[in-house]
């Protein structure tokens, strides 16, 4: 550590360290943090909405799962000791840790990973990995107390780190009915109080197996969805960070400033112009190329994330398996846009609603959007919505174009392999590849199998596939293990803890 010259001063004429500073230094012993949210979640039982909020607050922290992503990517156990794997990729047999406790002391074993995998594969469940991950569980055997075995209907090599997403925790079986307003699970917190519209607070579970390890007793979020918002908050100190911060143009003021510390890292986001497959025009695969070759991706980077972030071509993320980079395949081409429309017997100007969530990417970006599209005659009335709003509205087929960012890792079966999700794709051959996939263990071939997942979603040009966004960390000096890259939207608090701020001359 280095020191200022006030500092130096002080302890050449003699005086304390810790008077010379002492905000600082009491920094070390802090037991709370604040962070700020973009998106206040719709509920905290992961397993049953699919918003990525519900994970940044309960995800390791409330509930957890069989297995752990890390923040490089890495799956390691969690609530197992480790697991063994059938030479035929049918079954996996998990070893699982003694001594754990719900936050209300009930015991975790092996029936509790029962019940709770039986629920998301239960006919009706809305867990959005059902059609991924559980439909393909055959069973869950119970061979004792703290062993368990899944049985596969096709070998899945990526089931560990499938059951490392928030759609896997383990959860309270007295509980799982009320988990969405009352979470209990396994994790090093509980919830403490919810103000609706305003914040969520965590505070450390006595019945945490590791406890004395945690250093935080307490952690608060809160919801500050205007960037403008976000910045005042971190330069009035009334937060400590945000993970994922959203006003891009106000970096450079953060980087300046030694109060702060700014990460850029990597996310498995997916942004796209997402379209209605099941409404005309859209329903014309020559207007969805059309649309996608209206769309310039590094003008759109540039202008809606500050140049933060990478243009992609197919729904995978450059950190994703097998990730195939197809942006070549529809190139920036007003002219071409103009020319596929008139080929589909498009009338211009043709208008549609362009829906857009809270998001700064979505309402910044969809300016930019209907601004290229208004060059190719189609012209986008924007509509902004609440984030309830767009899962009541687009996220249930209701609209014409949204954008918004799939943050799940490899979710191309979720997203497209099942006709009634809300963009509505529907084809047999993508459906096959998957399947195919499903059923495939060796190693090249999967790797074929995903390059050609990914073509085939470009070609049918289902959405325009715009962005892989960065994460940018925004947080005060002196906090240490706050994730700055999401593979995963999570928030490990159990790593998180303040030292000292490296102060320099």
């Amino acid at each position: 550590m280095s020191l200022d010259r006030r500092t130096l001063n002080a302890l050449l004429l003699g005086a304390p360290l810790a008077a010379a500073l002492p905000s600082a230094y009491a920094q070390a012993n802090k037991k709370t943090l604040v962070l700020g949210m973009i998106l206040e979640p719709p509920g905290l039982d992961p397993t049953t909405a699919p918003a990525a909020a519900i994970g940044e607050i309960v995800h390791y922290n409330i509930f957890e799962g069989l297995t752990k992503i890390a923040m490089d990517g890495a799956v390691t156990p969690l609530l197992s000791e480790r697991w063994l794997v059938a030479p035929d990729g049918k079954s996996y047999t998990f070893i699982l840790k003694k001594g754990v406790t719900f936050s209300d002391g009930a015991a975790f074993d092996a029936s509790t990973v029962k019940f709770s995998f039986d629920r998301a594969k239960a006919e009706g469940s809305t867990n959005k990995a059902k059609k991924a991950v559980f439909d393909n569980i055959a069973s869950v055997t119970v061979t004792d107390p703290h062993t368990v075995i899944l049985t596969l209907n096709n070998a899945d090599a990526t089931l560990p780190f499938r059951l490392g997403e928030n759609t896997a925790v383990i959860l309270h079986p007295n509980t799982a009915a009320t988990a969405a307003t009352r979470p209990v699970g396994t994790g090093a917190y509980r919830l403490d109080t919810w103000a609706k519209g305003s914040s969520i607070s965590l505070v450390k579970s006595p019945n945490f197996r590791d406890a004395a390890k945690v250093r935080l007793e307490k952690v608060t979020f809160r919801f500050i969805n205007d960037p403008a918002a976000q910045v005042a908050a971190l330069l009035a100190g009334d937060i400590d960070g945000m993970p994922r911060f959203g006003a891009f143009s106000a970096l450079k003021q953060f980087q300046g400033d030694r109060r702060f510390t700014v990460q850029v890292g990597s996310t498995a986001g997916k942004g796209i112009l997402a379209l209605n497959n099941r409404k005309a025009p859209f329903s014309d695969v020559r207007v969805r190329r059309a649309l996608t070759h209206a769309i310039d991706r590094k003008a759109f980077i540039d202008g809606a994330q500050e140049g933060l972030g990478r243009p992609i071509g197919s729904h995978f993320a450059p950190t994703d398996l097998g990730y195939q980079d197809l942006t070549g395949l529809y190139p920036y081409d007003p002219e071409k846009a103009k020319a596929l429309l008139r080929d589909a017997g498009v009338t211009t100007p043709l208008n549609v609603t362009l829906t857009l969530p809270p998001p700064p990417y979505a309402r910044k970006g969809g300016e930019i959007v209907a601004a290229m599209l208004a060059k190719v005659g189609v012209n986008a009335k924007i509509e902004n919505v609440e984030w309830a709003q767009w899962l009541a509205g687009p996220f249930k087929g209701n609209f014409d174009m949204t954008i918004i960012n799939h943050v799940e890792p490899l979710d191309y079966a979720t997203a497209y392999a099942d006709p009634k999700y809300y963009y509505g794709y529907d084809s047999a051959k993508f459906r096959g590849l998957v399947a195919t996939l499903a059923s495939t263990s060796e190693p090249r071939e999967r790797g074929r199998l995903w390059r050609d997942i990914q073509r085939q979603l470009a070609e049918d040009a289902v959405n325009v596939f715009l962005w892989n966004p960065a994460q940018v960390a925004v947080f005060k000096r002196g906090l240490r293990g706050l994730w700055n890259s999401s593979p995963i939207f999570a928030n490990d608090l159990a790593a998180v803890s303040w030292a000292p701020p490296d102060i320099k001359i």
